[in-house]
């Protein structure tokens, strides 16, 4: 299936920036094609006008991180001079797949914990003409996923292994997701589970695959790689940030300015196994577990003050800090010490988010 609007084979005449405008023209570049999709030939306009509100609202309203990070990694591995306009409009168009992958789970996800914000704005579902049509948009999305890879990499040998590996990745992050909200079904909290270890596995298979490893693995199937070792180091090393950065965003939920990180943090109200919780409820006294038990999940923002102030007696901060510091010494070493894949494959995603503020 040809592409609209892909560039030729040449190198690069000028030099290319790899900036958040640039990136966001490949963003429009792709809804266009998106909304004039063969498939949907004729489909009314107001449908149109539907997805293309739906889109502007929930994709390119992020950080965009995880789909920045698919060019950052090919060009650490092939050297940016070295990139024709095809690998880098490549390398775009399969970073804006996992930017749509975030906004299909972020719909979905908002809608089950009843969250009120996103990215600074009402969440979708929120929006008074939407409601429960946000399940059909969530599948909207993710759909949009297969067809940019079908417009782009049809005819492309990498073409089956980027199906799988968003088809894994999905089913990696819809497990997590599982665990997430059956660890605390709604109504019914039993603060055993909340254990290290149940946390770690929610937040490796919810978070860590699809915003760490699956950008890294894009890169490494665009530059050529093939070796089982070099994937399974950068599936180690990503898992291992994957962690460090969603233990970031639970310290953030709680302590973090939502003027700044874009949303009103709810994982207390949410009964959400988070760092915070597991590590309090394995060093808390007695009377401070009970605080806790009393008032974890509950809606009343008196309640959340109870166990926060918990939080603040535990000296909740220096425990993150000292966290953060040994986790980001411990991916530094590991990083330093491989030599299958440039450092800069790895260093340049946790260049953005040590010490991030949302």
């Amino acid at each position: 299936m040809a592409a609209l609007a892909e560039p030729a084979t040449k190198k690069l005449k000028a030099e290319y920036v790899h900036t958040r405008e640039a990136f966001l023209d490949v963003y429009a570049t792709l809804r266009e094609e998106l909304l004039s999709d063969k498939l949907l030939d004729g489909q009314p306009e107001d449908a149109r006008n539907w997805m293309r509100e739906m889109l502007e609202y929930n994709v390119p309203g992020g950080k965009l991180n995880r789909g920045m990070a698919v060019y950052d990694v090919l060009a650490s591995i092939k050297g940016a001079e070295n990139l024709s306009q095809q690998e880098i409009f490549r390398a775009n168009a399969l970073g804006w797949c996992i930017e749509w992958l975030q906004a299909f789970f972020l719909v979905a996800d908002d809608i089950m914990d009843g969250s009120i914000t996103r990215r600074g704005q009402p969440c979708w579902y929120k929006q008074p003409k939407v409601g429960l049509i946000a399940c059909n948009d969530y599948i909207l999305l993710e759909c949009c996923i297969y067809r940019i890879l079908a417009f782009h990499f049809e005819d492309s040998p990498s073409y089956g292994r980027l199906l799988q590996l968003f088809l894994e990745t999905t089913y990696q992050t819809s497990h997590g997701q599982l665990l997430d909200l059956t660890t605390a079904p709604p109504g019914h909290i039993d603060l055993s589970r909340y254990t290290m270890d149940n946390y770690l596995r929610i937040i490796t298979y919810k978070t860590a695959f699809y915003t760490f490893y699956l950008p890294v693995a894009c890169g490494l199937v665009l530059a050529g790689e093939s070796r089982p070792e070099a994937f399974k180091l950068a599936q180690q090393i990503c898992i291992e940030m994957g962690q460090y950065f969603q233990i970031q965003d639970d310290y953030l939920d709680c302590c973090g300015d939502p003027e700044v990180i874009g949303k009103v943090g709810t994982d207390i109200e949410d009964a959400k196994c988070c760092w915070l919780v597991c590590t309090a409820l394995k060093e808390a006294s007695e009377e401070q577990k009970q605080i806790i038990k009393s008032n974890y999940g509950q809606k009343d923002p008196a309640a959340v003050a109870r166990v926060k102030e918990v939080y603040q007696q535990m000296g909740i901060a220096a425990k993150f800090e000292a966290y953060e510091a040994e986790s980001y010494a411990k991916l530094t070493s590991t990083i330093e010490e491989q030599s299958l894949l440039p450092k800069q494959v790895f260093t340049s995603l946790l260049k953005k988010i040590h010490k991030r503020q949302k």
